[in-house]
């Protein structure tokens, strides 16, 4: 079998001590770009792998950053998962995905997984029921921890997540000012703070614009293109007959969009229709979504920064840091047709 490439035999090909070739392959500013180059040259020449093991017995560290989601297909967190790779990339750190799906065993078995490879840290944005224990189980095995989208409650630690509740507020109010009274809600669950907090901002523009809300405007659940498109039957069937929609995601709203036409309406002009998160998707979507930007890469950066931060002792304060939405109107939501009601 061939040998493995070492430090000393770059550093023998160059005449150069290995505590010299070891610092210029970690970057270290107290070796010249000009000898940097010649030993990062040397060593693709040669097949040198970094021994990862064996630096992680010298400093503690692994480099090894795990992430934890609901579900990467959805666009919403790919776009948080970019800004976190591209974090990381920075510091050289290897973050390992993995999907929960609302599994807390699932998530739990990812944790301990992580420890036992020597994770450095965990970025998280926790199954529906997760146990703050689940949380405290990494950081007490000093893997500290940082939560993105959801809160867990009785958990103390940096938490990184759009303002929900101003977010679906700023929906509810365009519609309102655009003469929209008998306005639903499609999507989410009471069982995560994302979905508690949305619909208690939904609710508060319109107590405070003097509108009852009513709990049968609300239909719960949806949380995908093809269950946005389902969703469309009942909404459309409803009694109170609804002439605006405010969706739980964009996936929900460009499904129901798709529903409302598959009746014979016009989204926008028959029935206005925002979403939430300002995906690409959302811009040219048939009519282009009026929704609200939502600030994925903000969470995703300030995350993975947090994290960073922590590991290198100066820690981002616990608690929540929230991102402050911002609406993107666009051709979905219009004036209340006066021939509304159907």
């Amino acid at each position: 079998m061939a040998q493995k490439v070492k430090l000393s035999t770059i550093a023998e090909a160059l005449g150069l001590s290995t505590a010299t070739v070891s610092l210029a392959l970690r970057d270290s500013p107290l070796v010249a770009d000009m000898t940097r180059d010649r030993i990062k040259e040397k060593a693709v020449e040669l097949g040198y792998i970094y021994n990862r093991r064996a630096a992680s017995l010298r400093t503690s560290r692994s480099g090894i950053i795990g992430v934890v989601v609901h579900d990467i297909m959805n666009p919403f967190y790919a776009e948080i998962l970019k800004a976190i790779e591209t974090e990381l990339d920075r510091s050289r750190q290897t973050f390992i995905l993995s999907n929960h799906y609302d599994s807390v065993e699932k998530q739990r078995n990812f944790i301990e997984t992580l420890l036992q490879l020597g994770g450095d840290g965990v970025i998280m944005s926790p199954a529906i029921g997760t146990p703050a224990s689940d949380i405290r189980l990494a950081e007490d095995n000093g893997m500290p921890a940082i939560l993105i989208a959801r809160s867990v409650p009785e958990i103390d630690v940096p938490t990184f997540r759009g303002d929900d509740a101003y977010g679906t507020a700023l929906a509810t109010n365009h519609l309102i000012s655009l003469g929209h009274t008998r306005i639903a809600m499609i999507g989410g669950t009471d069982h995560t703070s994302t979905g508690r907090d949305r619909y208690a901002g939904y609710a508060e523009a319109l107590r405070k614009a003097g509108i009852d809300v009513d709990p049968a405007l609300r239909i719960p659940g949806p949380r995908t293109k093809q269950s946005g498109f389902e969703a469309a039957v009942n909404f459309l069937a409803n009694s109170l007959k609804p002439t605006a929609a405010v969706c739980w995601n964009d996936l929900v709203a460009i499904g129901l969009m798709s529903g409302i036409a598959r009746a014979g309406l016009v989204p926008g002009k028959d029935i206005s229709v925002t979403g939430y998160d300002d995906l690409e998707e959302a811009a040219i979507a048939m009519p282009a979504l009026t929704t609200v930007c939502n600030g994925q890469s903000e969470v995703g950066r300030r995350a993975a920064r947090a994290l960073l931060d922590k590991l290198n002792g100066s820690s981002e304060a616990d608690g929540l840091h929230l991102i402050k939405p911002e609406m993107r109107i666009r051709q979905s939501t219009m004036p209340l047709n006066p021939g509304a009601g159907r």
